[in-house]
């Protein structure tokens, strides 16, 4: 996938730089994790933890905090989720601060979409609002190393169509919007689409295969303005092919869902005959 793991944390080892001017205080508060993370945050963000660094063992930091080790592995734990450090098992292990903070936000991204706080149209139209400005910026700032490898996607994308491989082809184009964010230079910008393109990953999974052999040549004009730096020309290609596919998915979701709501057919039941209930006895005459 994935463009984001560029930026990660080397693998940890006895090489990996220690934390000794980190300035860690006892804990007094009722929820200690939370302070301990706070702390750890504060260090981050003044330059004296840097991504890379190992913090000191959990027997050290206990120590300092003031707290017992399961606190500690709680404050440890939820900095883990967050993205900002990685727990590494083993005689090399330890936790070290990361380098991969906007996984959090891809993860975020996906709980909403799983929780249903995101909808297919939301997540579609967001991904065409996104990409305008991607395109714009890339016009400006793609180099020729960047075009060449839009191309070998454009290239390894006929590939997986000729092959018939809809998984890798699906992912092939995919890969060609991530590369599209880097070449923006922005790295708000990179994590944010990740998080759009991971959660839309997700749901072509869940939709299945289509059709959409209008995509490759639609790329190929899209590179021939990208290339003329005409972003006027390649915001229009790509919003027009954006948009089919929207429609496309949408058209695909709305017959899945018109199929779950159908009944399924079944036979009347049978008929039974039921007898008539018994006459009561006819009394005598007196």
């Amino acid at each position: 996938m994935n463009a984001k793991n560029s930026s990660d944390v080397p693998t940890a080892d006895a090489e990996s730089p220690a934390a000794p001017s980190a300035r860690f205080k006892a804990i007094r508060s009722a929820r200690a994790f939370e302070e301990i993370a706070q702390q750890i945050r504060t260090e981050l963000a003044q330059g004296r933890l840097k991504v890379g660094s190992k913090l000191p063992s959990e027997r050290a930091l206990s120590e300092q905090f003031g707290v017992s080790r399961n606190t500690l592995r709680e404050a440890l734990r939820s900095l883990e989720h967050a993205g900002l450090i990685r727990l590494q098992k083993g005689a090399s292990g330890g936790a070290f601060i990361s380098g991969r903070s906007g996984d959090a936000i891809a993860t975020g991204l996906m709980d909403m979409y799983h929780m249903g706080a995101i909808q297919p149209t939301q997540l579609t139209e967001a991904r065409i609002w996104l990409e305008s400005i991607l395109v714009r910026e890339a016009c400006a700032r793609a180099t020729p190393a960047d075009i060449e490898a839009l191309n070998k996607n454009i290239e390894a994308a006929e590939e997986a169509t000729r092959q018939d491989d809809f998984p890798k082809r699906a992912a092939t184009h995919l890969d060609f919007h991530r590369i599209l964010a880097r070449i923006s230079g922005n790295p708000i910008m990179v994590i944010v689409m990740d998080g759009v393109l991971d959660v839309l990953a997700e749901f072509i999974g869940q939709i299945g295969r289509y059709e959409n052999a209008y995509v490759l040549p639609s790329r190929r004009r899209f590179l021939k303005h990208l290339a003329a730096r005409d972003a006027d020309a390649a915001v229009a290609e790509m919003e027009s092919v954006l948009k089919r596919l929207q429609r496309s998915y949408m058209s695909r979701v709305e017959k899945d869902a018109g199929a779950e709501d159908k009944p399924a057919a079944s036979k009347a039941p049978a008929r039974t005959r039921t007898k008539a209930a018994p006459k009561p006895p006819v009394k005598a005459a007196r």
